[in-house]
């Protein structure tokens, strides 16, 4: 992969377009540095190919394993530069060899990021069964089961160097009066309070919250009020994680995020986009300028906080491609999502509060949407060009044939793991 023979063909126009950026934008001190150090995980299971119920169609060459799985965020790492992190789900990916394996990501740039458990599947060797929940499950011994598994993934994230445990539950019911609500919450937040006692003391425990689905009539954790009062009871290690697909439609998402954020309990971030639901789409495919309003609000709240950007949040993507090339879609994704954090590092804070101050209800949109409606493209492929990445990942992707490439080594019609 010729980097450096791709930057050169298009440094010119590159150039001229930032020229542009910068004769029409006053840009802040230190914005490139900030771009710079904003790096996006990879969860593991988006490498492959997603897939309904309906049905699941391969892209061919996907990865077979751990390995390769590192290998292709490798990839994305190396044309980006924004993407050195990884997030492993257990059981999916359990190295066989943590050393090797951590050995393999540090050759590639990567960290390990969250560790996700899974209590929404039954595994093959299994005693109980998480058909009628698992942490919420009536049966002492199904919810311990759970438990144990998370501490399981805890483990397996220690020696990776990982730092948090993400939880998401599918717990819930199906139809109602099949679920006491109040026993459900009770022996979630019991369940909870054992596996945060296993947490390292420099660790994080994200309990993430979904609005429905598998179960259509209630989820015990189905909001973000549900899940920060449990990780209120929990203590000060555990947060809340936003999908941004994990919630009704129209929900008003950057206002809960800033709600979270001055409360002290927002833990990080699963990005994508939706239409109807939990599509698990590419990040600002459908509603980019909510993205860039949710970074609004996130940058006006860590800022107001002296929190770092880069730092103190978590933040990956979730998503489950059923028609792209996932390696393409997660650098659209990387990049929408750097795209709606440099917009919002440009909007004029003083401004937009005295505008607020004055009830000027049309300066404040004049304000937020004069920098939405600003190309700061130039800017973030100038991020990744000081890094050492591509000035266009996707196009030299192609240019070089990447995917043809992974199909000849791995074989057509192979299947990632987990999926």
């Amino acid at each position: 992969m010729n980097i450096s023979n791709h930057n050169q063909a298009l440094l010119a126009q590159h150039t001229r377009r930032l020229d542009f950026l910068k004769s029409e934008v006053n840009l802040p001190a230190g914005i490139l540095q900030k771009l710079k150090d904003f790096q996006i995980a990879i969860p593991s299971w988006a490498l492959g190919t997603g897939g309904t119920r309906f049905g699941r169609f391969s892209g061919g060459g996907e990865p077979r394993n751990l390995e390769e799985k590192i290998a292709d965020v490798g990839l994305l790492h190396a044309l980006n530069q924004s993407s050195g992190a990884i997030s492993l789900h257990i059981p999916w990916d359990i190295p066989t060899d943590p050393a090797a394996i951590r050995t393999l990501a540090a050759q590639h740039g990567l960290a390990f990021d969250a560790v996700n458990s899974n209590t929404f599947q039954d595994q093959a060797d299994q005693a109980n069964s998480y058909k009628f929940g698992s942490l919420q499950h009536v049966s002492a011994a199904t919810r311990k089961q759970a438990i144990d598994h998370n501490m399981e993934v805890i483990k397996q994230g220690v020696s990776l160097g990982s730092k948090a445990l993400t939880v998401w539950l599918s717990d819930g019911s199906c139809f109602p009066g099949q679920l006491n609500f109040r026993h459900a919450y009770e022996r979630t937040v019991d369940s909870l309070r054992e596996i945060y006692a296993a947490l390292p003391a420099d660790w994080s425990l994200y309990l993430e919250y979904k609005a429905y689905e598998p179960n259509f009539y209630s989820t015990t954790v189905g909001d973000w009020g549900a899940s920060y009062s449990m990780v209120n009871k929990l203590g000060p290690q555990a947060k809340t994680l936003v999908d941004l697909g994990h919630h009704l439609p129209n929900a008003n998402i950057e206002q809960i995020v800033s709600i979270l954020l001055m409360e002290g309990k927002l833990g990080g971030f699963h990005f994508n986009d939706s239409k109807y639901g939990d599509d698990d789409l590419t990040a600002g495919s459908i509603k980019p300028y909510q993205l860039f309003l949710i970074f609004s609000e996130l940058v006006d709240g860590m800022d107001a906080k002296g929190m770092n950007h880069a730092k103190d949040l978590g933040w990956m993507i979730d998503a489950s491609h059923n028609v792209k090339d996932p390696l393409e879609d997660l650098l659209q994704s990387v990049e929408a999502i750097q795209i709606a954090y440099a917009q919002a590092l440009l909007v004029d804070r003083v401004a937009l509060e005295a505008a607020r101050e004055a009830n000027d209800v049309v300066r404040c949109q004049e304000i937020l949407q004069a920098v939405f409606r600003t190309d700061v493209r130039a800017l973030v492929a100038q991020a990744r060009l000081e890094l050492g990445g591509a000035l266009d990942p996707i196009a030299l992707f192609r240019q070089e044939k990447m995917r043809e490439q992974l199909i000849k080594s791995r074989g057509a019609k192979t299947v990632a793991t987990g999926l």
